[in-house]
């Protein structure tokens, strides 16, 4: 299961990158928000201090609430490095992002 939300939030923030329609980004801030912060909780789950902070950070850095305004460059530059790091994790098998 956390594999797959880690594949999927990485292929999403990858598509990013690409100009798409704004309501794709509320959504891929949305699901972002809510599976970093599935993530948090199973790492809080298994007492993973480094997990449950890098998730717990991207859940917070992605929520919808209240926007962080980043500009689009730098927000490119997140996607990207955050959804690299989740395909890798995934093709690792690694349970952190890093």
């Amino acid at each position: 299961m956390e594999s797959r939300i880690k594949l999927i939030l990485g292929v999403l923030l990858i598509v990013c990158l690409l100009n798409m329609p704004y309501g794709y980004y509320q959504m891929v801030r949305f699901l972002a928000f809510l599976g970093f912060g599935f993530l948090a909780a199973k790492s809080y789950q298994r007492d993973i201090g480094t997990e449950i902070f890098i998730y717990a950070a991207l859940a917070v850095l992605f929520q919808p609430f209240f926007k962080i305004s980043l500009g689009r460059e730098l927000w490119n530059i997140v996607d990207l490095m955050v959804g690299v790091g989740l395909l890798i994790s995934v093709v690792r098998g690694n349970k952190a992002v890093s």
